[in-house]
């Protein structure tokens, strides 16, 4: 047996905060993690876990042991990308984004980058809820707004502006609003952000709209401003193609919100690897340009 065993098990329930999605991050079953677990804390002559039927969490001395064996594993990982890999992007490669952005923009650029790396599996996931990486064994997502989950590390790789607008037809019988304070007049069609964004004066300032329409699709959203319902706020590559054609007409320009980060976040175990270092730089290198042609 050797002394590693156990280890890679450990580190992904201590992660998880579960047997059974330790055991899905790691692609083995309950079974054998739940039984490495066992194996491991006989070997160390510990306790590891305090089990409970809703709850694994570690003991004092899991939790020493977990800093550890995690900053072990992560070097051992790091040596044998930099070494095998030879700086080719290989394996597997799991995405998570969101589903308008990634079906438009992100998807397309992963697969140009991964055409060229035969060795090199592509998984993307495209979801609006937001995903546990650690927990479900994401290599990396792709986000918007604040990236603030110590477990991971940020990279900005691009910014999108995000901009307010109405239909004509709405506005020839509601007017336009010259003030955040005009817009609680006004029927807003509402989105996935609970809020809108504004710059005010040099203070980001947030308004909660209110109105008889909702949906977590940006194209809904979109068709819904067309048609008159309303006043709507979204990333500006929904917003171009129609405004360009006269069938919706900017409001609130004097306060739109600073252009919004987005980025590439990544567990820090895997922050060397080729594939997830290669998809980065190529991300950075071709998402705003995508992004600011769209439309």
């Amino acid at each position: 047996m050797s002394k590693w065993d156990g280890i890679d098990e450990f580190i992904a329930v201590a992660t998880t905060g579960s047997f059974t999605r330790a055991a899905r991050a790691i692609g083995m079953s309950p079974t054998h993690v739940s039984r490495a677990i066992m194996m491991l804390e006989q070997r160390v002559q510990a306790q590891l876990f305090h089990r409970t039927t809703r709850t694994v969490r570690l003991t004092d001395t899991g939790r020493v042991f977990f800093e550890r064996c995690e900053q072990i594993a992560q070097e051992r990982d790091e040596a044998i990308a930099l070494v095998c890999e030879q700086g080719e992007p290989q394996g597997d490669l799991r995405v998570t984004c969101s589903t308008a952005m990634g079906e438009r923009f992100v998807a397309p650029i992963i697969r140009r980058f991964a055409m060229p790396y035969p060795r090199l599996n592509v998984s993307i996931d495209l979801t609006n809820r937001l995903v546990d990486l650690v927990a479900e064994g994401y290599d990396l997502g792709i986000r918007t707004g604040s990236a603030t989950d110590p477990r991971m590390i940020a990279t900005c790789i691009a910014s999108r502006k995000v901009l307010t607008c109405a239909a004509p037809s709405y506005l020839a019988r509601h007017g336009a609003p010259k003030s955040l304070e005009e817009l609680s007049d006004h029927e807003c069609i509402g989105g996935t952000s609970s809020t809108w964004h504004f710059h005010v004066h040099g203070t980001e300032v947030s308004h909660r709209p209110s109105g008889r329409f909702r949906c977590n699709s940006g194209h809904a959203v979109m068709e819904a401003c067309i048609s008159g319902l309303g006043i709507c706020q979204l990333p500006e590559f929904y917003i171009l193609p129609y405004l360009k054609h006269g069938m919706v007409e900017l409001l609130l320009q004097d306060f739109q919100a600073m252009d919004e980060p987005i980025w590439a976040v990544y567990p820090q175990r895997r922050h060397l690897l080729p594939k997830v270092q290669g998809v980065i730089d190529c991300l950075k290198r071709e998402l705003s340009t995508a992004m600011n042609s769209s439309g």
